[in-house]
């Protein structure tokens, strides 16, 4: 997939405090680095994620996330890939990812402000009922059909 951009001040709050919230601070050191780096790899792991030889690394410098590994299937790697970048703090993931299984790749959407899944599964669909396959593709990062925010990247599958 190579890089993606995000919206580094939208997503999930990993950085809280600590070394992790160092790494987005002033202090770019490794440790820093590494300890947000962890505590991506430890989100991805709260989300029932896995991949052979999961490895993620954190450059605060440049507010980037290089993740590598072998997921079982695209699904997983793309989903692996929006942990990594839907984290308040990143502002782009270097995709090294390969999977043991080929399969088509999913597209990407930017949430903005006043969308709903509806409204994007009218726009890659055709039909705003058909927004399940879209909330599903994105779980377990998602937990609800309306929970979505502004700058949340989503997976939007290939149209069955």
């Amino acid at each position: 997939m190579g890089l993606l951009s995000f919206i580094k001040d939208a997503g999930e709050k990993l950085f809280g405090r600590g070394e992790a919230q160092a790494a987005v601070g002033a202090d770019k050191s490794a440790a820093a680095n590494a300890a947000a780096a962890k505590a991506i790899e430890d989100y991805i792991a709260a989300m029932k994620l896995d991949a052979d030889g999961l490895k993620v690394e954190f450059d605060g410098a440049n507010a980037t996330v290089t993740v590598s590994g072998t997921a079982p299937d695209q699904a997983t790697r793309e989903k692996i890939v929006l942990c990594c970048g839907n984290v308040a703090g990143v502002g782009n993931v270097i995709d090294n990812m390969s999977v043991s299984h080929a399969e088509p790749e999913a597209q990407y959407y930017t949430v903005v402000r006043g969308d709903t899944l509806s409204k994007i599964a009218k726009q890659y669909y055709g039909n705003a009922n058909a927004y399940m396959p879209i909330f599903e593709a994105n779980r377990p990062m998602l937990t609800h059909p309306d929970k979505i925010y502004p700058g949340q990247v989503l997976r939007i599958p290939p149209k069955a």
